[in-house]
């Protein structure tokens, strides 16, 4: 693995201890949401990242791959408040945020307004099939991913601590769809894509779900352990190399006359500067599940399919070539050279 000489790392005795603590608690997560979920860890990995990064991601899958199964376990492993929004053409902005309702007081007859928390008022949110309902709507989730507030007649309310969305897409399902628009698609940190499982892990699946099976959950980990391994990923130090290296794909991915022939031709628009952000803090945290307490150049690789493939926008002749963006990640990433210099 290249890791970039004097590349700044945790020096602090306490940080090193809670470095030590996370990835125990990384490892403790993963072995229970192993008793329901089968397979699937490069899955589980990057939403354990989403989680340690504060960030919100998307899960793209057919319908049947457990995509809510995952979520809804991992609150349960984690002991925080889950909440499952179904997304459809006639869902309204107070179906998620809440609304103010007139109630009378028992003692006084008096009638006032009282606000009612909507389901968004949780720790993790499953928005499911957000593209199922108009911009509006989406609107109304998208403020609470960006702020962890939302306001309601002219009232702002802050959600609890942690919070995190992360929203399903049907791929095979379009009709009667409204697709997040790319500048909304960048808010989430992650493009996550579940796939169907091997034989071996899908008998396994069947034979599970078709059993009398019950699991109970150690809570290894806790929402306040949570909010403190998120400030811990911050804390990481980052050698400019690798924070170089991160801007370079980034910049790589935008057609200009400098761009690489196959992004020329490929790439109607190419990764904001949320891509190298995101390539960044998700390497932090990467590093500290796999007990490092610096970021290489590795770690960044590793994450650039899910940061790219919703920010890097393909043009009609690719589409027609049936060009996928993950292949142009993997082009990108052979395009753009590893530094060398000062590697040991």
């Amino acid at each position: 693995m290249a890791v970039p000489n004097q590349n700044p790392s945790l020096e602090h005795t306490d940080d090193l201890a809670l470095a030590d603590r996370m990835k125990a608690g990384c490892d403790q997560i993963t072995s229970e949401l192993h008793k329901l979920i089968v397979g699937q860890e490069e899955v589980i990995d990057l939403v354990l990242l989403s989680i340690l990064t504060g960030g919100n991601s998307l899960i793209v899958g057919v319908p049947g791959l457990a995509k809510t199964l995952l979520i809804n376990t991992i609150a349960r492993v984690l002991d925080l408040k889950f909440a499952r929004i179904q997304f459809t053409p006639d869902l309204m902005p107070s179906d998620i945020t809440g609304t103010e309702i007139i109630q009378e007081d028992a003692e006084s007859g008096r009638r006032r307004l009282v606000f009612m928390p909507g389901p968004v008022f949780a720790n993790i949110i499953l928005a499911d099939e957000i593209n199922r309902t108009p911009p509006k709507t989406q609107a109304a989730l998208l403020e609470a991913m960006q702020e962890h507030r939302v306001t309601v007649q002219g009232k702002t309310y802050t959600l609890d601590e942690p919070f995190f969305v992360f929203a399903t897409q049907n791929p095979i399902e379009l009709e009667g769809t409204y697709p997040l628009p790319e500048a909304q698609l960048d808010r989430f940190m992650f493009q996550i894509h579940i796939d169907y499982l091997g034989e071996d892990d899908e008998v396994a699946v069947v034979l599970q779900t078709t059993s009398d099976q019950r699991s109970e959950f150690r809570h290894a980990v806790t929402g306040a352990d949570i909010s403190a391994f998120q400030a811990l990923v911050r804390r990481v130090p980052v050698a400019d190399a690798v924070a170089r290296y991160a801007v370079a794909l980034a910049r790589a991915s935008r057609p200009g006359p400098n761009a690489p022939s196959f992004i020329k031709e490929w790439v109607q628009y190419g990764a904001s500067t949320r891509a190298p952000q995101h390539l960044i803090l998700g390497g932090k945290a990467r590093a500290l599940m796999q007990g490092r307490p610096y970021v290489t150049f590795d770690d960044i690789r590793a994450i650039a399919k899910p940061v790219f493939r919703h920010r890097v926008l393909l043009n009609f002749h690719a589409e027609s070539e049936r060009i996928k963006t993950d292949h142009i990640v993997d082009q990108l990433l052979d395009a753009v050279p590893v530094p060398r210099s000062g590697l040991r």
